[in-house]
């Protein structure tokens, strides 16, 4: 189900001092297995594409339906800040979810991480030197959303 964060090509990005990840933050930061991020992603975000590249107005993502009204915003600003915390309309929008709620931050159909959201919060800026299309989604919950190398993210409502 899980593998080492060693397999993961990347995995300096949890091991800077900027920004820091501390070290019982990174024992929560689990790497799925290829076969258990294939079915996350397949359960989550699309079952007939492997990448976000590809995704087609036939899955979720794209459709209308699942933008939330002005939900395109600019994430990296306050990333490149010294501000810790995510942006507040990004907290508002994920505001249901609990910090015990498990997220999964998935790249790809082989490369998914599952956490918890409270630790996500935390290590946000990490995660986010992967912004080549990844989307967050909560497991069991409505709202996700799909950050872009361009510094923006899109706010998302799975369907269900």
């Amino acid at each position: 189900m899980y593998q080492p964060l060693e397999c993961f090509s990347k995995n300096w990005i949890f091991k800077r001092n900027d920004p820091k990840v501390e070290p019982e933050d990174l024992q929560e930061i689990r790497l799925l297995s290829e076969q258990r991020a294939a079915q996350i992603w397949h359960d989550y975000i699309s079952d007939d594409q492997i990448h976000p590249d590809h995704v087609t107005d036939k899955n979720w993502l794209k459709k209308n339906t699942t933008q939330v009204p002005s939900g395109k915003l600019q994430w990296e600003k306050t990333w490149d800040s010294e501000q810790t915390s995510l942006p507040d309309d990004l907290l508002v929008h994920f505001s249901a979810w609990g910090d015990d709620t498990t997220v999964f931050f998935c790249c790809h159909n082989e490369l998914v991480f599952e956490v918890k959201w409270g630790v996500f919060k935390r290590t946000w800026k990490a995660f986010l030197f992967l912004d080549n299309g990844p989307i967050l989604v909560g497991k069991k919950k409505k709202q996700a959303a799909q950050f872009h190398s361009n510094g923006w993210v899109n706010l998302l409502m799975r369907e269900s």
